[in-house]
Parts: structure tokens; C-alpha cells; sequence
């Protein structure tokens, strides 16, 4: 049986080395929430944030603990929106990515 990397650095590496993916799995993250996929939103958030700044990183900017982040964010979660937004924001300032909001008509 072949070794295999763990998914976390894997997904970490690949940000590091390449920024539009970065941009697509924040993307994708924001895509799921506006969509109304929490559960899924949430852990490709969850991802997102293993992969560049880290929950402590995170907290630190938040004032909220590590694990109630994770939590928040976990699959039995239900984070407010106002938690949400302030996660959002801290993100695109820590990861120099900005979310702009297209309407389709």
C-alpha cells in the first residue's frame, strides 16, 4: 500500500505554491454560504483557514478562542452571521484576498 500525504498538507502546500487555488477554495467557501450549503461552506472554511492563518492566527484576531472557532465551524456548528462576516473580513485582510459580490441577472 502506498503512502499517502495527509489531506491538510496537501491542500496547505498547494496554497502556499499557488495563489488561484488559494482564491478558488475561499471562493468555493463563499459560494456554499451564499448558496445556503452551510455544511459545506463551513468545512471548505474550515480548510481555507488550516491552509493559510490558522485557527490561532485567527482567534487572536477575533478574540474568540481556538476551539470555539472550531467548533463554530465544526459539523454540529451553527455560527451566527455576524461571527461569520467578522471571520470573512479577517481573512481577506490576513490573506490579501478580497471578495466583490456580482449580481446575474
Amino acid at each position: 500500500m502506498a503512502l499517502t500525504r495527509n489531506f491538510k498538507d496537501t491542500v496547505k502546500t498547494r496554497v502556499e505554491r499557488d495563489r488561484a487555488f488559494k482564491a478558488a477554495l475561499f471562493r468555493e467557501a463563499l459560494d456554499c454560504l451564499m448558496s445556503g450549503d452551510l455544511d459545506t461552506g463551513k468545512t471548505v472554511l474550515r480548510d481555507y483557514i488550516n491552509a493559510t492563518i490558522g485557527f490561532d492566527r485567527l482567534a487572536a484576531a477575533t478574540g474568540t478562542s481556538p476551539k470555539s472557532l472550531m467548533r463554530m465551524l465544526g459539523p454540529k456548528g451553527n455560527p451566527q452571521a455576524r461571527n461569520l462576516v467578522e471571520v470573512i473580513a479577517i481573512l481577506q485582510k490576513k490573506t490579501k484576498l478580497t471578495v466583490r459580490i456580482k449580481t446575474a441577472a
